[in-house]
């Protein structure tokens, strides 16, 4: 079997009978056709997948992390960011036009997309104006794999700064377990504090692991 004709019934079998029957590393596969134009890839696709525990593992992992695997070119490794950031894009834009309470499953897709599998904790900001609907959503804060510094003052200068009407805050846990700390529980409450006084509501604190989320409202911490 060449990798010519591999290549073509691979396609076929994609176009007549859609994505669904294919296993992951063959959809990768196909991916990987755009931007390897010869040989096998075969088993790149499936060492990618071995080495980042899923697809939205690899569509996730860090620049480096994808150029350290053998036979991933710089051509491979924009490839793949670009189709995740085309997902989270997609994501974003059902959730943009309509109040995120009417939403909220997508609102969680997307930040799962964004967040689920990075290896370094971030937190991010989803401003929203008077009638719920998303103005921006900003990584605040970046920090190590444990660790990110949150500062009140900062959130609430910048929901000023964009005449948002209320906030939701969102940071994942790279260990994969999204049980909140006593240091999600207090920055919560120090923010909602601080915004409070400006008439800034806190919707939500979202905390993201591997595989779930955590509310902190709906534990019933806001």
């Amino acid at each position: 079997m060449t990798s010519e004709g591999h290549r073509k019934r691979l396609r076929e079998r994609f176009l007549k009978g859609g994505g669904k029957a294919l296993p992951d590393y063959e959809l990768l596969e196909l991916f990987l056709f755009g931007v390897v134009p010869r040989g096998d890839v075969k088993p790149l696709a499936k060492k990618l997948l071995e080495e980042c525990g899923s697809l939205s593992g690899l569509l996730q992992a860090d620049i480096d992390k994808l150029k350290s695997i053998p036979g991933m070119g710089e051509a491979s490794v924009a490839a793949l960011k670009a189709i995740h950031e085309i997902s989270c894009r997609f994501i974003k834009e059902e959730v943009s036009h309509q109040p995120v309470f009417q939403s909220w499953k997508s609102v969680i897709e997307y930040c799962r997309a964004r967040l689920s599998h990075i290896t370094v904790e971030q937190f991010h900001l989803i401003f929203l104006d008077q009638k719920h609907k998303i103005i921006a959503d900003e990584i605040q804060q970046q920090g190590t794999i444990n660790c990110t510094p949150i500062f009140p003052r900062e959130v609430i200068k910048r929901a000023l700064d964009l005449g948002a009407s209320s906030l939701i805050m969102v940071h994942n846990h790279p260990s994969g377990d999204p049980t909140p700390s006593e240091a999600d529980i207090e920055i919560t409450r120090r923010v909602m504090k601080a915004a409070g006084e400006l008439d800034i509501q806190v919707l939500d604190h979202l905390i993201i692991g591997r595989f779930g989320h955590v509310s902190l409202k709906e534990k019933g911490f806001i």
